[in-house]
């Protein structure tokens, strides 16, 4: 008996390592195909991200940091670049005019980026309810986005003309005196306040608006289950759901805010009257273009930067006390 079965068990056990051995063959045939698969895949987005990584490296990465390098030198159009180490960082810092410029450019941050987020959450909040007009109310919001800034800062400029402008006329109506946009020190900055919101709230609405449409609806009928009312709904579920986005859009908001410089120039205000328009951006393009001190813009524009850095860092910092992610 155990001369018979001994072969048919040696047989049974070469048939199962035969079996072993191509069920492992396969799987290693298997991974190494979709290992080239996935190679494949890799080297094709690099091909296709290949123009943009180009272009951050070139025109992003590489300005930036030629920018940076032009700072420690006094170049020029006049006369090439000769290294000056930290002497336009000496002199923005002592400059008279430089303190004024930080606040110029913080006041403008301010009056431009809190309107603009709340004006575009309360819009969001509006074309997000189930009315008749809603698409359409999104498409008339957002179409000051897709004009440039140039032609905005224009049309502002002939509304918020002291003389025939349709503003102060539509004040004076209401028995209100229009003030002077453009020649007050005090209004001048709102003006370009007024222009920034205009051109940006349609952007920022519809990512709230995203972000509103993101939340689960089972909450709001969870919540009204439980008697919350509209107000209690809104602080409860919305704003903590929604702050997300909110702190994308605070973020973009505020970058953009720190580089607003069309309106500044398109409207002939040049960074008056008496500088108080004159922010930090402007400041660089008026000593780059205008005087000619492409070092010392250089050095501006390095300020500018690790203010942004710092301004976007500190953000996400304190973003745990505020921000939920569900």
């Amino acid at each position: 008996m155990m001369i018979t079965t001994a072969p048919l068990r040696t047989r049974t056990m070469t048939a199962h390592f035969r079996s072993s051995k191509d069920l492992k063959k396969g799987v290693f045939s298997l991974k190494r195909k979709h290992s080239r698969e996935r190679r494949t895949e890799a080297l094709q987005a690099y091909v296709l991200l290949l123009p943009t990584l180009l272009g951050m490296a070139f025109l992003s990465v590489g300005a930036t940091i030629g920018a940076i390098a032009l700072g420690f030198t006094d170049y020029s159009v006049k006369w090439p670049p000769n290294f000056i180490g930290l002497n336009n960082y000496r002199l923005l810092f002592t400059n008279r005019i430089f303190p004024t410029v930080i606040r110029v450019t913080f006041t403008s941050a301010l009056i431009n980026v809190v309107p603009c987020v709340l004006i575009a959450l309360l819009l969001a909040l509006l074309v997000n309810q189930p009315i008749r007009g809603a698409r359409f109310w999104r498409a008339v919001y957002f179409w000051p986005v897709v004009g440039s800034m140039t032609a905005i800062s224009l049309l502002w400029g002939f509304l918020l003309n002291p003389q025939f402008g349709l503003v102060n006329y539509l004040l004076a109506t209401l028995g209100v005196r229009g003030p002077d946009w453009f020649s007050s020190t005090r209004w001048s900055i709102v003006a370009i306040g007024i222009i920034f919101v205009w051109k940006n709230v349609g952007y920022y609405m519809t990512m709230l608006l995203a972000g509103l449409q993101g939340i689960p609806e089972s909450l709001y009928e969870s919540a009204m289950i439980d008697g919350a009312g509209p107000f209690r709904r809104t602080f409860s579920i919305t704003l903590p759901m929604l702050s997300p986005s909110l702190f994308f859009v605070t973020i973009m908001a505020c970058i953009a805010s720190f580089q607003v410089f069309d309106p500044i120039l398109v409207t002939g205000l040049n960074g008056g009257p008496a500088h108080s328009t004159t922010t930090l951006s402007y400041y660089v393009y008026q000593n780059a273009f205008q005087f000619m001190k492409m070092g010392f813009a250089s050095a501006c524009a390095t300020v500018l930067f690790l203010i942004i850095a710092a301004f976007t860092l500190l953000q996400f910092k304190l973003q745990d006390k505020w921000v939920f992610y569900g």
